[in-house]
């Protein structure tokens, strides 16, 4: 099978405006909503706007109630206003995102089912998880962050510079060029801050990656005593996954220390100058102390806006590095759509042929070549060869994992290409090596996606492959929990993994090497079990300990992808060639 590989590398180092763009275009169902959010946004701002002009006015009049009472109402229903939009806006703004984020969790894992079994053969499984998680939330907790920010923060900051000239040109100025440092250093910066933020996901996921593996093959690597090479592993990932993150996060600081001393600079001219020119034109004290007052409040009013923009940059910038890791995902080619296919009728027999087979899991390099076969109908085929032959690649040919390069594989005479997958697996139980039960009851398990099964027919599945005793031992029987609830060994799950295939009764059966983890005892009678499974079915198995097979119709023997011999158990030893050399290497000390 192809070697796990990991997610494509992002190298691209500025704001990527092009996955945004996706992004915003994925999620224009939620635009209204999104206005009317960024409408509330504005208002706020808005009456953030008017209210100094407000307390200039209230300053002014401090000794005239006639004037002063009507004012403070004024400015209390503004800010009361500025309140209420601000609430309304931040309440939208989460609803939709967390919308979005739902829809994109949905996404993605429907575009997880309709790929192709390649796809999960050549990337990690924990960089997959990464898509599902940690990028699917990142995009959401940025736009919830960001989104209305933006457009509330643009119209602050106008706003504020035209009531600023509108009170003091030449303090508008003053407060312009102090902060100017500040915003220019956070262009500046943002240049360099991107790039961390991407190598950043890309650590986090190789991170994932890594723990998963690790910690699903745990007893191997204590097995191996692997621990501290699988440690200068994690902790070179973690070592990457710490310089992106202290890199991202402390250039990032640096936006609000920058913008924090410019407006801190812009009050201290505020008052220097202000005095001196309101001084100078004789003003009396109270309309110099308002001015000064709504001014600084200005001032504050204008760097805010530009602190908020430096946020929201640092926050997008996350949010297009997940965004392209995701929709590079939802760009992933799928499988293809089969609603015109063909679908096989439920008598079907199970004669299986195939027809000069090629196929290649990668363009340069063949490992199935011109391989030809026919079954009929209820024969026990066993597949044999050494690792590597390609008899696991037979069984994902005919299962429809994988498409034939050229040449056909038929079932009653029909071309597997033309009929649906989910048709072909319909008509296979398939058991492998690798055994797979989910958390939930036993119950659950062996029923799996078989609605309508009675417990008479499930207890009869146990008791065939030997497990009806210890299931009824349990306190709740077949309704209990196989997770947290007890403990079962590898030999267990396999027998419950076969039993959850004599539930579903397909016509057709694979075996993968089923028996390999259990002991020679419970062997025969899974054995047992599997010979009374396999009566009246077209069965393959893939075995390697040939003494499971010597009664099968025909045992194909492939090697290098081809087959090299076929015959029955007896007829391939009486040829003593590639089959008898494998049996008698396995077995003729014993014999």
């Amino acid at each position: 099978m192809p070697p796990h590989g990991n997610m494509r590398v992002m190298k691209k180092e500025k704001l990527d405006v092009k996955s945004l763009k996706k992004l915003f275009i994925y999620a224009k169902k939620y635009v209204p909503a999104l206005v009317i959010g960024i409408i509330f946004a504005i208002g706020a701002s808005i009456t953030s706007i008017i209210g100094p002009n407000k307390i200039k006015e209230l300053v002014s009049n401090i000794y005239d109630l006639d004037k002063f009472t009507p004012i403070a109402i004024t400015l209390a229903i503004i800010y009361g206003v500025g309140i209420l939009l601000g609430y309304m806006q931040s309440l939208i703004t989460s609803i939709v995102t967390q919308k979005l984020s739902h829809r994109l969790r949905t996404d993605v894992n429907s575009k997880l089912n309709r790929l192709p079994l390649s796809y999960f053969d050549s990337h990690a499984r924990g960089a997959i998880l990464s898509i599902v998680t940690n990028d699917v939330d990142t995009i959401g907790q940025s736009l919830s962050q960001s989104l209305a920010s933006i457009f509330s923060s643009i119209v602050l900051f106008f706003g504020v510079v035209i009531m600023m000239f509108y009170t003091s040109w030449i303090l508008a100025l003053v407060t312009i060029g102090a902060s100017f440092f500040g915003f220019a250093g956070i262009i500046f910066i943002s240049g360099f801050s991107q790039r961390h933020f991407n190598r950043r996901q890309q650590a986090l996921a190789e991170m994932n990656a890594d723990i998963e593996e690790i910690y699903t093959n745990h007893q191997l690597v204590v097995t191996y005593n692997a621990k501290d090479e699988e440690i200068k592993r994690f902790s070179s990932i973690n070592d990457k996954l710490y310089n992106a993150n202290w890199k991202s996060q402390f250039l990032g600081g640096l936006m609000m220390p920058m913008m924090n001393f410019s407006g801190n600079l812009a009050y201290s001219l505020i008052f220097i100058v202000g005095i001196s020119i309101f001084i100078a034109s004789g003003q009396n004290d109270f309309n110099i102390l308002g001015t000064l007052i709504s001014f600084t409040i200005y001032a504050r009013l204008f760097t805010q806006p530009l602190q908020s923009i430096s946020q929201n940059i640092t926050s997008m910038q996350q949010a297009s590095a997940a965004s392209r890791r995701v929709f590079a995902f939802f760009s992933e080619e799928e499988v293809i759509d089969e609603k015109d296919k063909v679908s096989l009728t439920s008598e079907t027999l199970g004669n299986v042929e195939f027809k000069n087979v090629k196929f290649s899991y990668v363009p340069e390099k063949e490992i199935i070549h011109d391989f030809s076969a026919s079954i009929k109908a209820g024969q026990k085929i066993a597949i044999v060869g050494p690792t590597g032959a390609g008899k696991t690649t037979i069984v994902n040919l005919l299962m429809r994992f994988y498409d034939v390069l050229s040449g056909e594989i038929l079932i009653d005479g029909i071309n597997t290409n033309s009929i649906k997958r989910e048709d072909v697996r319909n008509k296979f139980d398939m058991i492998l090596q690798d055994t797979w039960l989910f958390d939930g009851t036993i119950r659950e398990n062996l029923v799996f996606n078989n609605p309508n099964v009675s417990d008479e027919k499930v207890y009869k599945a146990i008791e065939a492959v030997g497990l009806k005793h210890y299931v009824e031992s349990l306190p709740e029987g077949i309704d209990t929990k196989i997770s947290g609830t007890i403990s079962l060994s590898e030999g267990q799950k396999q027998q419950f993994t076969i039993a959850r295939a004599i539930i579903k009764d397909a016509p057709m059966l694979i075996l993968d090497e089923a028996t390999s983890n259990v002991d020679t005892r419970t062997e025969v009678v899974i054995q047992n079990a599997m010979d009374s499974l396999t009566k009246g079915r077209t069965s393959f198995v893939i075995a390697h300990r040939l003494s499971t097979i010597k009664n099968a119709d025909l045992i194909l023997v492939m090697n290098n992808g081809d087959i090299i011999e076929m015959g029955k158990h007896n007829e391939l030893l009486m040829k003593n060639g590639f089959y008898a050399e494998l049996y008698n290497s396995q077995f003729a000390v014993f014999d």
